[in-house]
């Protein structure tokens, strides 16, 4: 099974997904984050979707479920560089995300992060 790297960068963590993930890479990656955020103490964890191109439910539901564990371990999830066929499909799927945030590019979600963290917020709605 491939398993997806965790980059340190300061006080967030970044993971890029390069390629399109199987339910089980879905799995090993929540547990792998939630982990590498107890482990780190990281308050930020910028998750880049740009490869992906096609997404199911499952993995729509593991993105809002590491946002959620996320949050709860203390630390802020962005979701960047979301191809619009690939929010269609969410949408068409009616899964909304909630929770989630996201923003367009690494750059844009990187400045989310450290709102965040000059605020103390955590961006719970």
């Amino acid at each position: 099974m491939y398993r997806i790297p965790i980059l340190r960068m300061g006080r967030s963590l970044l993971v890029t997904i390069q390629m399109d993930m199987e339910d089980q890479t879905a799995m090993a990656l929540q547990d792998d984050l939630a982990e590498q955020i107890a482990k780190t103490g990281a308050n930020g964890v910028l998750i880049d979707i740009s490869a992906l191109e096609i997404v199911d439910s499952f993995v729509g539901r593991m993105l809002a479920a590491i946002s959620g564990i996320g949050r709860i371990l203390d630390a802020t999830t962005v979701v960047v560089g979301m191809q619009p066929a690939v929010a269609i499909t969410l949408v068409e799927l009616g899964l909304s995300l909630d929770g989630v945030k996201t923003a367009l590019n690494v750059s844009r979600g990187m400045a989310m992060l450290e709102a965040a963290a000059a605020d103390g917020d955590d961006f719970v709605e």
